[in-house]
């Protein structure tokens, strides 16, 4: 990808516009969790998620990204098998489902990207335990961010800890730096090996993004040329933060 090695260092004030274009998406993600219930279509997440985005002065940072077509939404809605990317709509979420929602906003011309994944109402185990995974699994991954770790240490601990499950990663999808652009370098996968690749340093700014599936690590794509779900239409989550590299603790920039 052209964006992997564009790398971006940021200065303490370019931190700060960060951190601040991430609380808003934080606030339009805790409105969107809240509003997540039996008989909600996910075109209704879409508004309330844009709502709060415009109104805290800031622009929904999906809306119109190029791709096959300019994406036409403010997030991601993926429910059950869909991993990332569909497009909201008409869709109703119905009570046991898996839904995950990823949304990005540009504020003062920086972007903050992050997801979460969530079962609606009375879930199976398998959901439990998933999303248990998957959480988890962003833990381990934010903790590796440090500088003097290689990307490769962060992939692997992340492919580590979610294959000690028996559930997959994919190998199509992956974190990436983020800053003026929604994608910038470095490339983050999760898999990979430790002491490899690039060299972490402070003021990097990664979107971390596991995707867990349960039963494959093959996805296809759907007819909308967006929306990507796993190849055997088995279950999957996704969370995700916008984290800086400092000279310390790893620090997310997308909580609320």
């Amino acid at each position: 990808m052209a964006w992997e090695r564009n790398v971006v260092i940021k200065n303490q004030a370019e931190l700060e516009i960060m951190r601040a274009a991430g609380r808003i998406n934080a606030l339009a993600l805790q409105a969107v969790r809240e509003a997540i219930a039996p008989g909600v279509t996910t075109g209704e997440l879409d508004k309330i998620a844009e709502t709060v985005i415009r109104d805290h002065g800031a622009i929904p940072a999906f809306l119109g990204y190029p791709g096959p077509t300019p994406y036409p939404a403010t997030i991601n809605s993926c429910v059950n098998e869909e991993m990332v990317h569909a497009i909201p709509g008409k869709r109703v979420i119905q009570e046991g489902d898996l839904v995950s929602i990823d949304c990005g906003t540009v504020y003062q011309g920086f972007v903050a990207d992050s997801a979460f994944s969530v079962g609606v109402g009375e879930v199976s185990q398998q959901v439990r335990t998933l999303l248990e995974v998957t959480s988890k699994a962003l833990e381990i991954g934010i903790s590796k961010l440090r500088a003097g770790n290689r990307v490769g240490d962060v992939s692997a601990a992340i492919q580590k800890h979610v294959e000690s499950f028996g559930f997959h990663v994919p190998r199509e999808y992956t974190g990436h730096g983020v800053g003026r652009k929604m994608h910038e370098g470095p490339q983050v996968p999760n898999w990979g090996l430790p002491g490899r690749g690039m060299v972490l340093r402070p003021g990097m700014t990664i979107a971390l993004e596991p995707m867990v599936l349960i039963g494959t690590p093959y996805t296809r794509v759907q007819a909308d040329q967006w929306a990507v779900s796993s190849a055997d239409g088995s279950l999957t989550a996704h969370t995700e933060h916008s984290v800086a590299v400092t000279d310390g603790e790893p620090w997310i920039l997308t909580a609320v």
